[in-house]
């Protein structure tokens, strides 16, 4: 392969320092603005912003302006820098990402084949407590480039392996759409007493009950429903390397738990607060965030933990009943609205622990019927996490014929 410049192959734009005041999160009659979470999370987050199309008008910024196909690259990068080919609507390019072009039409193919030839020599190459890339030194990086005809057939085959990686993630993103279809049909709706849905079984009895979250909880439990300590009686000195996970909100993720924050106290500190102690298999909600309000269940594999974030340990009274359908009932639209609707804040939602305990359920008379719901939704649960799984031993698949498939950064 030959080596030649960024410079030589590649045609490079900055993003623009829109101000935040430009920002809409309203989508409808807008165009995005791609910044660097959208680029690292491959723009599946949920929290996006927009331009209107009343502002676009007003602003010099079609040099900006990125299609799908287009590469586009986080120019600061704690973690590390990420490339994503844009894959929706036309959109706008915010400061600190780059939109990188080929400069030669014959040369197409080279933007899949970028990000392996360069992925981690740039990482090694950021300055500044942000980790900072800039333009003027992305363009003088040499790199081995393939002949025209290597290029394309490598691009192909990578193109042909990011379609089977994408056709996955859909077929993942259908699976979630139909859970959160179901549960509506599952659940009665504002004003209703019954769902339109309900298994033959359990029809004839009767309008379901209204209670309120903490009527749910087991009393019998110690701090079976309280909030965690928000980091006031932690200290520096409390962490430790290992010891007692200590929960985060980072870790509530909406509707499973997030394993890649991971930071520990010690036993003794765990002990000493044992009012935000919680165990494998408890429910644990958010007080703040967007969205207000998630759930997620605390795993097997983690015994025991502290709550240093704004979360709430949620302790059901299983005799009474489903702790599996309570978690449901909790990520359901209709007490995800209620919730929403007690929250506080304009930027960043938060609600308090009364205004927690006081929201209304509507629950099956029976401990049957709310089994029966739990079993029907948590075995779609399974075939989604075995989803999530195949889609990410592709991406490692893809990561190990990466490094076979290109020079190492001095060869």
């Amino acid at each position: 392969w030959e080596k030649d410049s960024i410079d030589n192959q590649f045609d490079l734009q900055d993003g623009c320092p829109f101000s935040s005041f430009d920002f809409t999160k309203d989508k409808k009659n807008s165009k995005q603005v791609i910044r660097i979470t959208d680029i690292n999370n491959q723009n599946s987050n949920e929290e996006k912003v927009y331009l209107p199309n009343s502002n676009i008008k007003d602003l010099d910024i079609s040099k900006y302006e990125v299609h799908s196909g287009d590469l586009l690259l986080s120019l600061t990068g704690a973690a590390g820098f990420n490339f994503f080919i844009w894959n929706t609507d036309s959109s706008y390019i915010n400061q600190r990402t780059m939109k990188i072009s080929p400069k030669k039409q014959d040369n197409e193919a080279l933007k899949f084949l970028l990000e392996p030839l360069i992925h981690s020599k740039i990482n090694s190459i950021g300055t500044g407590q942000n980790n900072n890339l800039s333009k003027d030194t992305l363009k003088e990086i040499e790199l081995p480039f393939p002949k025209p005809k290597e290029q394309l057939k490598l691009s192909s085959f990578i193109t042909n392996l990011n379609d089977l990686i994408a056709a996955q993630s859909q077929k993942l993103d259908l699976l979630k759409v139909h859970k959160k279809g179901l549960m509506q049909n599952l659940f009665p709706q504002e004003g209703e007493t019954v769902p339109m849905k309900r298994f033959k079984e359990f029809e004839k009895d009767g309008e379901w009950v209204e209670k309120t979250l903490i009527d749910t909880t087991d009393k019998k439990v110690k701090w079976s429903f309280t909030g965690g300590p928000f980091g006031s009686n932690l200290m520096a000195s409390d962490y430790t390397a290992e010891g007692i996970r200590i929960i985060q909100l980072q870790n509530i993720g909406d509707g499973e738990f997030m394993d890649n924050y991971k930071i520990y106290t010690s036993l003794e500190k765990a002990d000493e607060l044992l009012s935000c102690n919680i165990y494998s298999g408890e429910i644990i909600l958010s007080k703040m965030g967007d969205p207000v309000g998630r759930a997620c269940i605390i795993p097997e594999n983690i015994k025991r933990c502290v709550m240093a974030s704004d979360g709430i340990r949620l302790v059901v009274d299983e005799k009474k009943h489903s702790k599996n359908f309570i978690y449901s009932l909790i990520n359901s639209k209709r007490i995800r609205e209620a919730i929403e609707k007690k929250a506080t804040g304009s930027t960043r939602k938060r609600i308090g622990l009364d205004e927690l305990r006081g929201i209304k359920l509507m629950l099956p008379k029976t401990l049957d019927e709310q089994q029966k719901i739990a079993e029907c939704l948590f075995s779609l649960d399974e075939f989604i996490t075995a989803q999530a799984e195949k889609i990410e031993q592709l991406k490692l698949h893809k990561k190990g014929l990466m490094q076979g498939l290109f020079p190492k950064i001095n060869d």
